[in-house]
């Protein structure tokens, strides 16, 4: 599917809302409806054999929950963990997933107007992970398509689960 049919796809339904994170100097979005929670970053426990980027597992109220250090599988600088780092947790299909990113701006209210395709250029997230641009006065958010890219195949997560 190109860009262009992806940005249709989701302009289809109108605006949507997005929650804004930061990761290094670039800011993304991903659909407001994934996410269950939004929490401070604590030390996982680690997992012999995981990727790199995957940071190991919390105890999320019985739940054990699979955390993400964006920083990481974006190939962004080394992760600086502070006050500001929070966990996202997402609800994907009933499957629950932690991502850690350095900070959560805000939710954003994107019309059809404000979206734009993605370029097609080669980057360290897959294309069909990038639903477009978002453009709103002097900000552009680069918006995920998150389940996508939690159910790929080099993220170690049970695909099935997705």
């Amino acid at each position: 599917m190109s860009a262009i049919e992806k940005m249709n796809d989701a302009l289809a339904v109108g605006a949507r809302e997005y929650l804004t994170f930061r990761l290094d100097r670039e800011e993304y979005g991903i659909d407001i409806l994934k996410v269950q929670e939004i929490r401070g970053y604590e030390p996982p426990t680690r997992i012999a054999n995981a990727p790199s980027f995957i940071k190991g597992v919390v105890n999320l109220r019985g739940t054990i929950v699979p955390i993400v250090d964006m920083r990481l599988k974006f190939n962004c600088a080394q992760a600086q963990y502070d006050a500001f780092t929070v966990v996202i947790i997402l609800n994907l299909h009933h499957r629950i997933v932690g991502i850690v990113v350095d900070s959560v701006s805000d939710v954003m209210e994107l019309s059809a107007e404000d979206q734009r395709p993605a370029p097609e250029v080669d980057s360290v997230i897959d294309r069909d992970c990038v639903i477009g641009l978002g453009a709103l006065a002097d900000r552009m958010l680069i918006l995920l398509d998150i389940e996508k890219l939690m159910s790929a195949p080099d993220m170690g997560l049970s695909s099935d689960a997705f």
